[in-house]
């Protein structure tokens, strides 16, 4: 399998933003959903340099998003919509946490997921994630629980 990570070009930043749609109650996770997050994702200015795409058999297999603050990097993700729910994620999770040890010096990696993504908790669980606690976070035009998880290297 052929896999490439790079920065997120417009084009690609532009579909996720627009055409990737997820089903039933993972549609929160619709970058149309919220404005804020639709708008970073398609804003070169807004991305910076955090926002990066994996390429897989030069296809756009996901998408992640680092920022590091001291000793952590803070990580965010999203898996192509019709490739979820397949057993994919722990594969795309270690992909991730490698590239983040091989470019960046810290010890530890922390995500927020919602409390009601039991799938992808367990996903990260697997990798090695630990909860660590819950939180509220007003998203989407409302207030939700997450749940923040990290990693230790």
């Amino acid at each position: 399998m052929n896999i490439k990570i790079d920065k997120l070009s417009q084009q690609n930043a532009e579909k996720i933003a627009d055409d990737w749609k997820y089903d039933g109650e993972y549609s929160f996770y619709d970058m149309t959903e919220d404005i804020e997050d639709y708008e970073e994702i398609i804003s070169p200015l807004l991305r910076e340099n955090n926002y990066f795409q994996v390429i897989r058999n030069d296809e756009l297999f996901g998408f992640f998003v680092l920022e590091q603050t001291e000793n952590i990097v803070d990580m965010g993700v999203g898996l192509k919509p019709e490739l979820t729910g397949n057993g994919l994620g722990i594969q795309f999770i270690f992909l991730i946490l490698n590239y983040i040890k091989e470019n960046y010096s810290v010890p530890t990696v922390r995500l927020g997921v919602a409390k009601f993504n039991i799938r992808a908790q367990k996903v990260y669980e697997k990798a090695g994630f630990i909860k660590t606690r819950e939180y509220e976070q007003p998203t989407n035009g409302a207030t939700y629980t997450f749940v923040e998880m990290k990693f230790h290297y």
